[in-house]
């Protein structure tokens, strides 16, 4: 394993951000556009909620990679993502209806990407 990737921890830890960024991308991917989605469109909830849940996307993605390019070989980096993109809609699938959409989706995500980027800043104290 070591002549494929020296660093079996980092390249867990990167698929474990990627997993957790590439199923919170797919649950965002059905608030938009927010005019099919007026029940989350018309509560303040709903629209803190899906603000923060893109930025903290998009931290948790740049974080990754930031860690991902420090400590991984290229190769492993862009196999292991591309296994995150693929295998996220299984994931996403195993949620209950309820939990996919609206307000339950959003918290539940919100905390997901919330704990990934503090074990990210814990691990690799990418920021």
């Amino acid at each position: 394993m070591t002549m494929i990737e020296p660093n079996v921890a980092a390249l867990l830890w990167f698929a474990l951000f990627a997993g957790v960024a590439s199923t919170g991308f797919y649950v965002l991917t059905g608030v938009f556009p927010l005019e099919t989605r007026p029940d989350l469109r018309s509560r303040p909830l709903g629209l803190v909620l899906i603000a923060a849940n893109v930025l903290l996307l998009l931290a948790l993605v740049g974080g990754s990679l930031a860690y991902g390019v420090a400590n991984l070989r290229w190769t492993s980096l862009v196999i292991v993502g591309g296994l995150a993109l693929l295998f996220a809609p299984g994931l996403f699938n195993v949620w209950p209806q309820r939990w996919r959409d609206g307000i339950a989706g959003l918290a539940i995500v919100f905390a997901g990407i919330g704990a990934s980027l503090g074990l990210l800043q814990h691990v690799g104290t990418v920021f």
